[in-house]
């Protein structure tokens, strides 16, 4: 399984627990009161700011940070798009940070990211 599959997975296990925060305002929130686990942030963010804070509230706290491609495929992995009667998603919205407060339940995916954050 790659990292990317495994956070996909952790991502989707988390939305199902409530155990998402999605946007700015909710991560840096929960990053700055230690609920996180571990951030998602998105590469090509148009604000440099964005990039600035969450990084340096990770970087604060001690929080592991994975950094995505694309803001329409991490929004489509938080939830933030319609699903239609064939399973595909529609209508999604880009999301520039996710944060991971709760993983729902142990899998072989979290453990997976878990050894990834390990090794770096």
């Amino acid at each position: 399984m790659s990292v990317e599959e495994a956070l996909q997975e952790v991502l989707k296990c988390a939305l199902v627990h409530d155990g998402l925060a999605r946007g700015l305002r909710e991560c840096a929130k929960a990053l700055d009161r230690r609920q996180a686990h571990m951030a998602v942030l998105v590469e090509t963010c148009t604000e440099k700011e964005y990039i600035k804070l969450v990084e340096a509230l990770c970087a604060e706290h001690n929080i592991n940070l994975i950094k995505v491609s694309d803001a329409k495929k991490l929004g489509e992995w938080a939830g933030l798009c319609k699903i239609d009667r064939d399973g595909n998603a529609r209508k999604v919205v880009g999301c520039s940070c996710v944060v991971v407060k709760d993983f729902g339940e142990e899998s072989e995916a979290m453990n997976v990211l878990l050894e990834y954050f390990k090794t770096r």
